[in-house]
């Protein structure tokens, strides 16, 4: 197995801001992978709430046996090896799942959304994030997100009616809801929740903090729009706790350590009569069409990193009346790869 990769800043077109923090640019890592003259890409995004920087996922990587990976590949086995290297490092082992599935797609000669049973035919909508800014900045941004029939809108400040009456101002398309733990009373919330839903929202993302499991699980007991876990649900094995507590998931790739094991949590929620939220990380193309590749398994799709971001190295995947089109091309299906991420192996 070949390898190669480097660090790559990626910076946001607006400063992004939720509840708790703000950043203008997120570090990532892009990995490519190289077997029988074909080359997988890859991609760790490090948002600051996981823990990862590329100190630690440098590190992560030079620990990797790269040997053991040989095709045809076993995702089972994979995982679990690079999970006992170390518990963490989600995103990391992501962008290395990520390519071994784009390096697995070409050596098969079949897209990674047909090996993973995905119908493109069935592919979600797309939204477009808005996060917390002033209105002037609110209304551009709306604005930007034209190509887009929803629009994904970060509450939990104390101006939230206001962002909200901003962008009903200039859209009535509907919304997804993302409070990102930003609500702590639950009385409080579920008025809240009404009136978004008054508002045309379909969807909340963790209204309360994700340790309050009973708090959570008291508005989705009572809220008219479906409630679903994000910082609550990271892997497989979270999963168990939430039965119950929420009508849904937000899976996302940087969080699930990849493609295999997003398909495992897309398959269990299923088996508990959940929902699902594909999301992402603040991504290039690379870990994008990694999550669109499994989006018609879903019931949502979020993957608007390219479009939130000046300097994607890749092609932006196309969209076609509000929905992301799948190509009929092997692996994820990049294209557009630019010069200065070419990643020559040594």
């Amino acid at each position: 197995m070949q390898v190669a990769y480097t660090s790559y800043n990626l910076e946001l077109k607006h400063p992004f801001t939720i509840a708790k923090f703000s950043r203008t640019s997120t570090p990532v890592i892009l990995l490519k992978l190289g077997h029988d003259n074909q080359v997988g890409y890859g991609e760790a995004s490090m948002v600051p709430y996981l823990g990862e920087s590329i100190a630690t996922a440098t590190t992560f990587l030079k620990k990797v046996d790269w040997n053991r990976f040989s095709f045809p590949f076993n995702f089972e086995e994979i995982s679990a090896y690079l999970d006992h290297i170390d518990t963490g490092n989600t995103a990391i082992k992501a962008a290395i799942d990520i390519a071994l599935n784009d390096l697995n797609g070409k050596l098969l000669e079949k897209p990674c959304y047909e090996i993973y049973g995905a119908d493109p035919t069935k592919m979600p909508l797309a939204s477009y994030t808005i996060g917390i800014d002033e209105p002037d900045v609110i209304r551009e941004k709306v604005l930007d997100a034209k190509k887009f029939s929803i629009l994904k809108v970060k509450l939990g400040r104390d101006n939230d009616k206001e962002l909200i009456q901003t962008i009903r101002s200039l859209t009535d398309v509907p919304l997804y809801i993302d409070a990102n733990q930003g609500w702590n009373n639950k009385k409080q919330a579920i008025d809240m929740i009404y009136w978004l839903h008054d508002q045309g929202a379909v969807l909340i993302e963790q209204p309360m903090d994700k340790s309050d499991l009973d708090g959570n699980a008291w508005l989705t007991g009572r809220s008219p729009i479906p409630i679903l876990a994000d910082e609550a649900v990271q892997r497989l094995s979270d999963m168990d706790a939430l039965r119950g507590a929420y009508h849904g998931i937000n899976v996302k790739l940087m969080k699930s350590a990849g493609m295999y094991e997003a398909a495992l949590m897309i398959k269990k929620a299923r088996s508990f009569g959940m929902k699902v939220l594909i999301g992402c990380m603040s991504e290039t193309s690379c870990a994008t069409q990694a999550g669109m590749s499994l989006a018609p398994l879903c019931d949502w799709a979020d993957l608007d990193g390219p479009w939130l971001t000046r300097n994607n190295p890749f092609d932006a995947p196309q969209i076609v009346a509000g929905r992301y089109q799948l190509k009929n091309l092997a692996g994820l299906g990049l294209e557009g790869i630019s010069p200065s991420i070419q990643l020559p192996f040594s």
